[in-house]
């Protein structure tokens, strides 16, 4: 829904601080306007040009150099146009349709005595009017999308997705998995022994330590549980007795 012309924000395109009114004779023929024809000499009016916009609207708007008061206005709906037309012997004059508001209007020559001025008057119409028709076509668009057919992005019946998400292994399936021996566990008895398995030493023996159970020999009577290398000696004197004798377990 558009807004009512009188809650528009009214915006200021251009300021020229001198302009010039003549009044035209009437056309003789459809070959155009020329500015010879007037008397250039002697402007009828002369004060400030100002162009705003309201809404699609641009407002040629003259007014008195001092008080601002307005002398004319030529409402615009589309340039090139009806409204605003170019001579046909100068780039700075123009001939443009005034209204007083209550249905007359009057057809009025302008110039800009600097033709750089006439260069921005026509400049400042023409991009008002190139961004009215992008609003029309961007409103276009906003209208056949809300009309046009919706994309239905739900799952059908049935429908699944696959999600691959990488770095997991897949948990291999088979026989029970086995665990790994905990660390400070009991050591496996070596092969031809009988009973359960061996504790670790209690301390690592030396070389000094070594050499004397070589020479001495177990201590008879001594328990399992007290001698650390009781179970190769139980062992071995089952096979050898002559290692049994050396303290010295042989494999």
């Amino acid at each position: 829904m558009m807004a009512d012309s009188n809650e528009l924000y009214e915006s200021v395109l251009c300021v020229k601080s001198e302009v010039h009114v003549y009044r035209i004779p009437p056309r003789a023929s459809n070959r155009g306007y020329r500015a010879a024809d007037w008397k250039l000499d002697e402007p009828a009016w002369s004060g400030r040009m100002k162009i705003t916009a309201k809404g699609n609207i641009a407002y040629i708007k003259l007014e008195d150099k001092n008080t601002g008061e307005l002398f004319a206005q030529a409402p615009v709906d589309q340039y090139p146009g009806v409204i605003v037309e170019a001579v046909t012997d100068s780039s700075r004059y123009f001939v443009i349709r005034i209204e007083d508001g209550n249905g007359r209007h009057a057809f009025i020559g302008i110039g800009f005595a600097d033709r750089g001025d006439s260069f921005d008057f026509n400049v400042t119409l023409q991009d008002h009017f190139k961004w009215v028709k992008q609003e029309c076509e961007f409103a276009k668009q906003d209208a056949s999308q809300d009309f046009g057919p919706k994309l239905d992005l739900g799952f059908k019946e049935g429908q699944t997705i696959k999600i691959n998400i990488g770095n997991i292994k897949k948990k291999e399936s088979g026989g029970p998995v086995k665990s790994r021996p905990v660390g400070g566990g009991f050591l496996p008895p070596p092969p031809g022994v009988k009973g359960g398995p061996l504790s670790p030493p209690a301390a690592q023996p030396n070389a000094g330590m070594l050499l004397e159970w070589g020479d001495s020999g177990p201590v008879s009577g001594a328990q399992p549980s007290q001698d650390s290398w009781g179970d190769f000696t139980a062992a071995g004197s089952g096979s050898d007795q002559d290692s049994g004798q050396s303290g010295w377990v042989q494999f």
